[in-house]
């Protein structure tokens, strides 16, 4: 993508110069206007934006370390508490940065105090990494930075964070005991078509007996599995290629994340922790002052699933004509009645930021009731699943052994 060099003034007034890359003017302009800058002027520049990786061989690429949420998470609880103790932010970016036991963050850390340092807001250094700081973290930055609460801010994203990590290790923790079965059912069926049903085939190709449909079925499914396995192989890393690249488009991801909420069992705690996420996400925004169409826009981009999203700016679309949260709520078809019975009060009181306070604890319940039973839910299928497979295995294996004898009699 091209580089533009602008002009803009910050929130003081003072002008702020620098390069951002995006396909077009007004992609950088909405870039500078997120971050609270107002653009005076925009021209394409041969200069490109200036990052540590650039001067970095590809094996330092390859090697460097990560930079995970946890960094993150932990780097806002600790400048909450210097900016709370009254550490000015340089400062306390600059220890931060030395203490930083990720090096990688540490760089990152480096290179928002060199935009500080040159004039920038926070929230403008910050966006200039959006790998490591999500949109909603920049915005609510941005919103601490229009109020003073900078404090206040990051210890809010902290929670939020730790919220978000606890509920991705919860999830992880109740699928771990279903995919290990799943996975060793599928190694237990490409070893059996490997080698188990050949030897099989070895023995009955002796007999001038018609063999049964099921014995007929898995030898030529084990022959095909011997004799195409390449292909076989290429089919599925092609398969899983092509589903992550279909997936990366737009509308790969509405129809992926949209069908992921309609899967039994597994579907209905994604639609709760995604909701959980969204109320949670709105009730820090609106309680931080951030006015509520404005909210529902940095909201929409934090529940990470594209069909929530969707949902979400209907609803922010809504309040611009002049509805109610609760009519375009229901007209999304997301929210239980009781979650929309307490936005009507939320509406009614004033109250929205304690009642989505409210609503995003009760979805966590649910989520946490979900996730405690999600093994005894899966485990009937599992089993029922495995007890099909043996059976076909017993009954294509056993079943010309069992009527060895007549086809003894027709040699």
């Amino acid at each position: 993508m091209p580089f533009f060099a602008y002009k803009a003034r910050n929130s003081q007034g003072a002008l702020v110069e620098g390069v951002l890359e995006d396909a077009d003017s007004n992609g950088v302009a909405n870039q500078l206007l997120t971050t609270g800058v107002t653009p005076v002027e925009i021209v394409l520049t041969k200069k490109t934006v200036k990052r540590d990786s650039a001067n970095q061989g590809w094996w330092e690429k390859f090697s460097a370390e990560k930079v995970r949420s946890i960094d993150v998470q932990l780097f806002s609880r600790q400048i909450y508490t210097l900016l709370k103790a009254g550490v000015p932010i340089m400062r306390g970016l600059a220890g931060l940065q030395e203490s930083a036991i990720n090096k990688s963050f540490a760089k990152i850390l480096q290179d928002v105090r060199e935009s500080l340092e040159s004039g920038r807001e926070l929230s403008a250094a910050m966006y200039r990494h959006p790998e490591v700081f999500s949109h909603f973290y920049i915005s609510m930055v941005r919103v601490g930075e229009m109020t003073g609460k900078m404090d206040e801010i990051f210890l809010r994203l902290f929670d939020h964070l730790e919220f978000e990590r606890d509920m991705r290790e919860r999830v992880r923790t109740a699928l771990r005991y279903p995919m290990f079965v799943v996975i060793a059912m599928a190694i237990a069926m490409l070893v059996i078509n490997l080698f188990v049903i050949p030897a099989f085939a070895k023995v009955y190709a002796g007999f001038n007996a018609e063999l049964p449909l099921m014995t007929k079925i898995l030898i030529n499914t084990s022959n095909f599995t011997v004799n195409f396995w390449p292909l076989l192989l290429a089919l599925g890393v092609g398969g899983v290629v092509a589903f992550k690249m279909y997936i990366a488009t737009s509308h790969g991801a509405y129809r992926w994340d949209k069908f992921k909420m309609r899967i039994p069992i597994v579907g209905k705690i994604i639609l709760k922790g995604t909701m959980a996420r969204f109320a949670r996400s709105f009730a820090l925004a609106s309680r931080s002052g951030v006015p509520i169409v404005q909210a529902l826009k940095v909201v929409a981009k934090t529940v990470d699933n594209k069909y929530i999203e969707g949902c979400v700016e209907k609803i922010r679309d809504g309040v611009e004509r002049g509805e109610s949260i609760l009519r375009t709520s229901v007209a999304t078809g997301v929210f239980t009645p009781v979650v929309l019975q307490m936005i009507a009060v939320g509406e009614e009181t004033g109250e929205m930021d304690n009642l989505m306070e409210e609503i995003a604890g009760m979805y966590e319940r649910e989520v946490d009731y979900e996730l405690k039973t999600l093994s005894s839910q899966i485990e009937p299928i599992l089993i029922v699943g495995l007890g099909i497979l043996v059976l076909i295995l017993a009954l294509g294996v056993f079943l010309p052994i069992w009527d060895l004898g007549k086809a003894a009699m027709h040699k």
